[in-house]
């Protein structure tokens, strides 16, 4: 137990508690959104106005305070129950951090990303990065993560064939059952998705309300999950298309891949590769004219050992076209591109570095080769520029890339400049685990997998479930506590141009499903079985973290199959096919609904978000704008609760009316309507056990109910403190 830690938070709580009987704390607000920073993305040089609110005639001077120096705001306008001061800072080309002082009299306190606290800590300023902005496509935008081999068959005619080639050690396999469950040793099973059957879904990703689609790489790669690219240059043409078709089998038993003769001329034949890159871009071209985006994976970290400049295989030592791999040749014009540690023992060289000493990963060596360098950054150009156009890369590994944290940040600058000048709309984001902060800087990525400040405190506080599900812990099933404890911590390591295009997913290719998780079932499926997984779901939990994904900021990302009730332990069983024919309609249905309803509620996508409430497995949120309110709800008990939640504080009236836009429970979910009356800037509301509400504030008296609601209102009840609170015209 961190007693200092605790005596501290201690000791805050006290101070603040101090200037409760003057102070309206819950009326302070401020961020970075357009509506508290404008403009909201500055260019360098440029003067922005930063705005903070307070309650009406509550405080007598805000400053902010920016490196020591403390700039007065000017109170400028008055709306409602509050007061609004600004500040008009003059930017230099200089990232800005910052923090608000409130007086009252003589007393003094501290605003930043955690709210009023004590005293300020810099790791929770506000921050603005002149000239640091993100594509707007991206902001808010919903994402749809196909890992291609399982989403849809298109084209029989491109799947990988039951003994065409040796991978780990034994033949790949084609899998003639669409709906089997992977194998424990899944690497090598193909089940032959490919980009025609995503062409063949475009109207289900439309009709889903999908506005980005984020493939799993696509490169031609010997493994369903193609993280060990063969050749950058080209898309995999078991994915797009093999118009020659020639040469034989391995025969059984057979393990040398210099004599997979089908495989070499699949790969290998120009033709087979330049088809398979006309087929993506038709698909980027068929997802532009339907208004989505496509974003690309790129893996730079490593390579595999069947790559091209590698050739460990010898899959092109005798291919028609090709260099000598560095594998084959210590005379290969790849060799500087990997670290070989016998520089004598040509021919067939084994003794590169392996990314985690993997033989099956070489590790790429940077520092050592400036011809790999620029051509990582050719490849980076090259597939969002014309005729491909892709919108972005997401980054595997990205912090790992080179030898040094140093040279890793250099490199990612390059890769940002390369890939901006070729296309300055397209976003870098990147898979990254841990602190943020360093390489959200606005001159390397745009933003990362949010793990940390998404993720893992939805997971744990829905579930009680690690995202692997590898451990149970009940301490923070519904904690809230530790939720927004997380939250407010990792969110503190984006500038808002980053956290609004976060990639903000419920479950992906290296996780458990996270309807799976809702179980409670620790283990995988080497351990209980793959049936295990589908066991004990609680739908109901489930559709409370959808609710939160498509209300939280960031791009919420759905992994395929989600959608319609997909489940699985971690990897390779997170990596089953989408079940064409056997969907969870009602699922899709309300990922449909939920969309749309995002969609049509601006506040939703790029608004604010608050803190309004919690409590034990109870949270309440708010995201709004000047303009719109809207709050939500989510009770993870497994019983109805009553709450009397404080609206006044997301920009509300003191009395109007909410309309339930949304409610899910046990038998799915509602989208009835319901008013409830907006009183003294508080609502009483019924939330059933396992439910997600979605609000929105109106103007004026609730709409008169033809049929009861479903969230039914409870009457108001004041405790004494209460009332003498509301006399007073403050509430805490």
């Amino acid at each position: 137990m961190d007693y200092d830690r605790l005596r501290k938070v201690e000791y805050n709580q006290q101070y603040i508690a101090s200037m409760r009987p003057v102070l309206n704390r819950r009326a302070l607000f401020s961020d970075t959104t357009k509506d508290y920073v404008n403009p909201p993305e500055p260019g360098c040089y440029e003067k922005v106005t930063i705005r903070f609110r307070t309650a009406k005639n509550n405080v007598d001077r805000v400053f902010m305070v920016c490196k020591d120096e403390r700039y007065l705001l000017n109170k400028v306008d008055t709306e409602g129950e509050f007061d609004y001061y600004a500040y008009e800072f003059q930017l230099d080309n200089e990232k800005v951090s910052y923090y608000f002082a409130v007086q009252i009299g003589t007393l003094t306190g501290y605003y930043d990303t955690r709210g009023l606290v004590q005293e300020p800590n810099e790791y929770y300023n506000f921050v603005i990065i002149p000239g640091f902005s993100t594509p707007a496509w991206a902001k808010g935008a919903v994402m749809y993560q196909i890992y291609v081999d399982r989403f849809c068959n298109g084209d029989p005619s491109n799947d990988v064939l039951t003994g065409e080639y040796c991978y780990i050690n034994e033949q790949v396999h084609r899998v003639e059952d669409w709906d089997r469950y992977p194998a424990q040793m899944d690497v090598r099973e193909f089940y032959g998705g490919d980009l025609q059957g995503v062409l063949n879904k475009m109207d289900y990703l439309q009709d889903l309300g999908v506005e980005v689609i984020y493939f799993n790489p696509l490169f031609v790669s010997p493994s369903n999950h193609k993280y060990d690219i063969q050749d950058y240059d080209y898309i995999d043409p078991h994915f797009g298309k093999i118009v020659m078709d020639e040469g034989e089998l391995l025969y059984p038993g057979q393990k040398e891949n210099n004599q997979a003769s089908r495989y070499i001329n699949r790969v290998t034949n120009k033709a087979n590769l330049e088809a398979s890159n006309e087929l993506f871009a038709q698909v980027v071209a068929e997802a532009h004219r339907r208004g989505m985006k496509v974003i690309l994976d790129g893996v730079f970290n490593h390579c595999g050992s069947f790559n091209k400049w590698m050739d460990r295989e010898r899959i092109y030592e005798n291919a028609e076209g090709y260099e000598k791999g560095a594998y084959v040749s210590g005379d290969s014009p790849y060799r500087s591109y990997f670290d070989f540690k016998n520089d004598y023992k040509w021919p067939y060289n084994d003794s590169y570095d392996g990314w985690w000493g993997h033989n099956t990963l070489p590790k790429l060596n940077y520092e050592n080769s400036k011809a790999l360098f620029e051509y990582v950054l050719h490849i980076g150009r090259k597939w969002v520029s014309p005729p491909y156009n892709a919108d972005g890369w997401r980054l595997d590994v990205a912090a790992d890339l080179g030898h040094s944290p140093e040279y890793n940040h250099y490199f990612w600058k390059e890769f940002r400049k390369a890939v901006k000048e070729a296309n300055p709309n397209a976003i870098i984001l990147a898979e990254h685990y841990g602190n943020t902060r360093d390489w959200l800087q606005g001159k390397e990525w745009d933003t990362v997998m949010n793990y940390d400040a998404f993720m893992e405190p939805i997971t744990w506080f829905l579930t009680g479930m690690e995202k692997h599900s590898d451990d149970f812990r009940e301490d923070l099933l519904g904690n809230a506590e530790s939720f927004w404890g997380a939250m407010r911590h990792h969110n503190a390591s984006f500038a808002m141009p980053s956290w609004q295009v976060a990639m903000n997913e419920l479950s992906n290719h290296d996780h458990s499903r996270f309807l799976t998780r809702t179980n409670h079932k620790v283990g995988r499926t080497a351990t209980l079985g793959p049936k295990a997984a589908e066991e004990g779901i609680n739908k109901a939990v489930f559709l409370e973290a959808v609710v939160m994904q498509m209300t939280w900021i960031g791009a919420p990302t759905i992994y395929y199959g989600d959608e319609a009730g997909v489940c699985g332990f971690t990897d390779p069983d997170n990596r089953r096919t989408y079940p064409w024919g056997r969907e969870d309609h009602q699922l899709i249905n309300f990922h449909k609904d939920i969309i749309q309803l995002r969609k049509n509620h601006e506040e939703l996508r790029t608004g604010s978000i608050k803190y309004v409430d919690s409590g034990y497995n109870f949270l309440a949120y708010a995201r709004f704008t000047r303009e719109n309110q809207c709050l939500i709800l989510i009770n993870n008990e497994d019983h109805p609760v009553e709450k009397a939640v404080s609206v006044w504080q997301i920009g509300t009236e003191k009395y109007g009316s909410m309309e339930i836009l949304m409610q899910t429970g046990e038998d799915g979910y509602t989208m009835f309507g319901a008013h409830l009356e907006v009183t003294l800037g508080k609502i009483h509301i019924t939330l059933p056990k396992f439910s997600a509400t979605i609000l929105k504030y109106h103007k004026g008296a609730p709409k008169k109910q033809e049929t009861a609601p479903k969230a039914e209102t409870v009457p108001e009840v004041l405790t004494p403190e209460e009332e003498m609170r509301r006399k007073r015209r403050f509430i805490f």
